[in-house]
């Protein structure tokens, strides 16, 4: 699957693109659907960005309705099909955002209330029973209620960006250059460890890398990028499930589908005075569950164009403090943690999608929703920008 090519720009392909990330491989497998002949060209041996560093929430409720409700209700009809022909797991859970406060409370019956019709399968809970039948895993001490929707999903996203670059060459022959660096580019072919493709069409999925292929046109926009901290437990013992993902009140101060709540602002100020290094760190946590059982914990965000390589213990320690009000777990021992780097608009754009030059276009900056959003933004940037219906 990994190939090498003569000095001579003999290679050509419809569509090339730059980065197998989850934005790449979108773009790949949408343009191969279409019938192009594809190639993928990444950096490393295999991706190892922030593709495979996140929880692998398919987190439709997180979008705000219009637009990116429908894109990332549209991808995750994709990585249903996707799943089923590719093999990779995958569990259709559901989320429940939990409340213990009034203020958490009064947001979550406004959004209802706000968003009837609007495209969410949501509902209110105030049966503890019902609730715990979700989810074992909500602490039921102080417990007001919670919003239950169908629509999330959970998949392994190191087994998906593993799995599907073999999956895409067997099923529609995308060819893939893994350890290949590209370094230059125009309208009509890449270079890549001192050889060149030909190709009618070039997209470039590079993820937080903004140094290499057109600096200026990223360093023109409002691109920054974003460090979060992430740990996974060792495995629940006795095949124990947690049911639906899990949030709490901090995370409906993060995502763009609360931010017209009235009671937001009040909710913002309460953490604001009451756990200000959550405010400062951007932390608010999310606890997902994989085939093997592990619980994936974070996150934190903090911001700039130069993030510190060195970790915080104490983000870790806060975000399981936050975690042990709303939860109760069989098992937290910790195994693994890192931190992952993915690029964000500061003006709160919801991607970056720039013609760099005549058939060369830069797909970039969907910020922590890459996973919820890729595979039905690839169906757009076909359609709108590259005017490919996809079959």
């Amino acid at each position: 699957m990994t190939h090498s090519s003569t000095n001579n720009i003999q290679n050509r392909y419809d569509v090339a693109v730059v980065g197998a990330g989850i934005v790449g491989l979108a773009m790949a497998y949408t343009a191969a659907r279409r019938g192009l002949k594809v190639g993928v060209f990444e950096r490393n041996g295999k991706a190892i960005g922030a593709s495979i560093r996140n929880f692998g929430m398919i987190w439709p409720v997180g979008q705000p309705s219009g637009v990116l409700l429908e894109r990332a209700l549209r991808s995750r009809e994709i990585y249903l099909d996707l799943a089923k022909q590719a093999g990779f797991w995958y569990n259709p859970n559901g989320s429940l955002h939990v409340a213990y406060h009034n203020d958490e409370w009064a947001v979550l019956e406004e959004f209802v209330e706000q968003n009837r019709g609007n495209g969410y399968t949501c509902e209110l809970l105030t049966d503890t029973k019902k609730i715990l039948e979700k989810s074992p895993a909500v602490k039921e001490e102080g417990l007001i209620g919670a919003l239950w929707s169908e629509t999330e999903m959970i998949v392994d996203p190191r087994e998906v960006i593993a799995t599907l670059p073999d999956f895409l060459h067997q099923k529609y022959e995308i060819d893939f250059y893994f350890g290949t660096a590209v370094t230059g580019v125009n309208s009509s072919y890449l270079e890549a460890g001192g050889q060149k493709w030909q190709a009618d069409r070039i997209i470039i999925c590079s993820g937080a890398d903004f140094e290499t292929l057109y600096p200026e046109l990223f360093a023109s926009s409002s691109i920054t990028k974003c460090k979060l901290q992430m740990m996974r437990t060792s495995p629940q013992g006795n095949g124990w499930r947690m049911g639906a993902s899990l949030c709490a009140g901090l995370t409906l101060t993060h995502y763009a589908a609360f931010k017209d709540c009235p009671s937001l602002a009040a909710l913002n100020e309460r953490f604001a005075q009451t756990m200000p290094a959550y405010k400062k760190y951007g932390i608010h946590v999310l606890v997902s569950q994989n085939a093997a059982g592990e619980l994936t914990l974070g996150d934190s965000h903090e911001y700039g164009l130069t993030p510190e390589p060195f970790d915080k213990s104490e983000i870790d320690q806060w975000v399981l403090d936050y975690l042990a009000t709303f939860t109760q777990f069989p098992d937290l021992h910790i195994k693994e943690r890192w931190h992952g780097i993915y690029p964000k608009l500061a003006n709160g754009g919801t991607e970056l999608i720039l013609e760099a030059e005549s058939n060369v276009w830069i797909v970039n900056g969907l910020g922590g929703a890459g996973m919820t959003l890729s595979l039905g933004l690839a169906e757009y940037v076909f359609e709108s920008k590259l005017h490919e219906v996809v079959s």
